[in-house]
């Protein structure tokens, strides 16, 4: 292979690995805007030389109509369609096969998959990037309708290993209540891309991506958000116990001992104490249960609310909630998970998959989870809590969902034993901390095996426990009320943004395009 065609292979390559090493656990966040640098440099390296009389696709065409100056990229094609895809396929295959290699433990064939797969929807918005210097102004856009596809499809998507991630502890992180989980994405793409014009001395693209930077985080400083309305002594109880377990081979009534033994610690006095996800498992309605009565002792013992996951077995299906107990030892509130994780939870297609997988569906997740349908909170006597239970962390709608019904603090009771290494449980703090700085509020992340976590409105991670070890985590934190301009309006503002960057920059190539193509206007232009 020359070399011509080897170096953007290998800025891709480079510019994948430095996304991939600014996701948790690493947490390099300075590398994930260069590798967005990298990845500019690899879609902007000439393709292969075409024979004399060739035909070329239109994006040529419309670079050289752009082409002025000595720029390197003015006097040399633009790569094929199919070139720039297979360079954006190798630069999104090195972002997520390292950052998400704990699925390996998991399902080796499903890593590969998805590992191949979800890099495809970035070539294919790649490929209709428009030409020379207007790319960089789709590209923020690129990456918001990508990371979008992704966690939406298929399955209801699969937001791990996102951009926005990498960004929790960055300055850019605050700016997450302004415009969301999306606009920091298109921030972090557009430091970038400032790189990238400043490594070709572009210094008026400089000027722009630093002023947009400057001031979204100045309103981020200023935007509205939540205002205090009382504060709560908490405790988050982590039982502790071995990693990497599955369900299938975990006797449930020593993990249900574990969180008792480890209530005995809790500090009083106390208002709320959170318990994980699924940690009490029982067959029929949890009140049928001799744990219902346990649990009822332990919060009239500790005079708090408790809270606790619970796993309700049935014939045909099961349920996965989060239950409130009071400080009388009353059941007053439930919620049940909306957003089920596929093949996890629930087998998509079963009828389909069993088959394939030669009953391996049927043999780890015998029935499927029923999805709840009421709103994510929990109104106890210590206020209203919202709730995100494990796997709705990773998703921005589902803290929102939380906030908007007067969620006052947010839970996200987990559970991490099943994953080899540290990603999933790093991502998933790290998911938290964007729930805190999206909402304003504090989040309260209880595993029973790790990380349990509390993190404050402005996304510091205060106390976090280690893997395996029994804890709990102590705090006092704040009940909030209000909404910030993410929780507000969501999504849609950085969708319709993206939208309208990626036709504008269409718009301005064109109409360059245009105006180097009239005999009559003289028109000196340098593409990127």
């Amino acid at each position: 292979m020359s070399r011509a065609r080897l170096v953007p292979l290998l800025l891709a390559l480079v510019g994948g690995l430095c996304v991939a090493a600014s996701m948790p656990p690493w947490g390099w966040w300075p590398l994930a805007p260069l590798g967005i640098a990298l990845f500019d440099a690899a879609l902007a390296a000439p393709g292969r030389p075409r024979r004399s009389g060739a035909a070329t696709d239109d994006a040529s065409s419309a670079d050289a109509a752009v082409a002025g100056g000595a720029d390197h990229e003015a006097t040399a094609s633009r790569p094929r369609a199919r070139t720039r895809v297979w360079r954006t396929w190798l630069f999104g295959v090195a972002w997520l096969l390292p950052s998400t290699l704990w699925m390996a433990d998991l399902t080796l064939p499903g890593w590969i998959v998805a590992g191949l797969v979800f890099p495809l929807y970035l070539a294919a918005g790649a490929a209709l990037l428009p030409p020379g210097r207007w790319r960089w102004l789709a590209m923020p856009g690129l990456f918001v309708l990508y990371e979008l596809a992704r966690w939406s499809f298929p399955f209801g998507g699969v937001p791990l290993s996102t951009l926005a991630m990498s960004q929790a502890a960055s300055p850019l992180g605050p700016s997450t209540r302004l415009a969301g989980t999306l606009g920091l994405v298109a921030l972090t793409v557009t430091a970038g891309v400032g790189l990238a014009a400043m490594a070709r001395r572009r210094f008026v693209a400089v000027a722009i991506a630093a002023g947009v930077l400057v001031a979204a985080m100045a309103a981020s400083v200023i935007a509205p958000g939540a205002t205090v309305t009382g504060t709560l002594d908490v405790a988050v109880v982590q039982g502790g116990g071995p990693q990497r377990t599955r369900a299938v081979d975990t006797d449930e009534r020593v993990v249900f001992e574990r969180h008792l033994e480890a209530s005995e610690e809790v500090e009083l006095p106390v208002d709320l104490v959170v318990w994980p996800e699924n940690v009490v498992n029982v067959d029929g309605p949890l009140e049928d249960n001799p744990e219902f009565d346990e649990l009822s002792a332990l919060a009239q013992r500790l005079d708090a609310t408790l809270v606790v996951g619970v796993v309700e077995s049935f014939d045909d299906h099961f349920l996965n909630a989060a239950i409130a107990f009071d400080p009388n030892g009353d059941a007053v509130a439930r919620y049940d998970k909306v957003r089920r994780v596929p093949f996890g939870e629930y087998v998509p297609l079963r009828s389909i998959v069993n088959p394939l997988s030669g009953g391996a569906a049927d043999r780890f997740i015998p029935r499927d989870a029923r999805p709840g349908d009421g709103e994510s909170i929990l109104d106890t006597p210590v206020g209203i809590l919202g709730v995100a239970i494990s796997w709705e962390i990773f998703f921005d709608e589902r803290g929102i969902a939380g906030a908007r019904p007067g969620g006052q603090v947010l839970l996200n009771p987990t559970n991490g034993s099943s994953y080899w290494l540290t990603i999933v449980q790093s991502q998933q703090v790290a998911s938290s901390r964007l729930r805190a700085l999206e909402t304003d509020r504090w989040v309260l992340q209880a595993a029973p095996t790790g990380f349990s976590a509390i993190v404050t409105p402005d996304g510091e991670v205060v106390d976090r426990t280690g893997i395996s070890e029994q804890r709990v985590l102590s705090a006092s934190v704040e009940l909030l009320d209000g909404e910030t301009i993410a929780v507000r309006f969501g999504r849609w503002p950085m969708v319709i943004i993206a939208v309208a960057t990626w036709a504008g920059a269409w718009f301005g190539a064109l109409a360059e395009r245009r105006r180097s193509a009239d005999p009559d206007e003289t028109v000196t232009t340098t593409p990127a």
